[in-house]
């Protein structure tokens, strides 16, 4: 089993704003793809088989509590770091060292959703 987790559904409260937020903070183009049901946007890596997608509905909405996910900011943990404040976010928890797994800071996004950005 190559990969446990495969994908993410991160709810938002406004899709351009965290487009924005998460463009930003991971350094790369979040893509939006209209669908039947809905307009999502895709965060990078969806052809690698793990990926998040970001969206809007009305029975489910951001929090800063639940689960963790982490964030691939690999070789650039201070820069992604530093692009949280300036795009809506906060920084809950600065870079810190997790054991030989590398680091990580926790971060709010701009909707509100706690998130883990990593790198070795």
């Amino acid at each position: 089993m190559a990969n446990q987790i495969v994908w993410v559904d991160i709810p938002v409260l406004d899709l351009d704003r965290a487009v924005r937020f998460y463009s930003a903070v991971l350094g790369a183009e979040v893509q939006k793809q209209e669908s039947p049901r809905r307009t999502v946007a895709v965060l990078p890596g969806a052809d690698s088989g793990v990926s998040a997608c970001l969206f809007t509905k009305d029975d489910e909405k951001p929090s800063d509590r639940g689960m963790l996910v982490y964030l691939n900011a690999q070789g650039r943990l201070d820069e992604a770091i530093s692009a949280v404040e300036s795009n809506g976010g906060k920084v809950l928890k600065p870079k810190h060292q997790i054991g030989p797994y590398g680091f990580r800071a926790v971060v709010l996004d701009s909707e509100g959703n706690r998130v883990a950005l990593h790198s070795r």
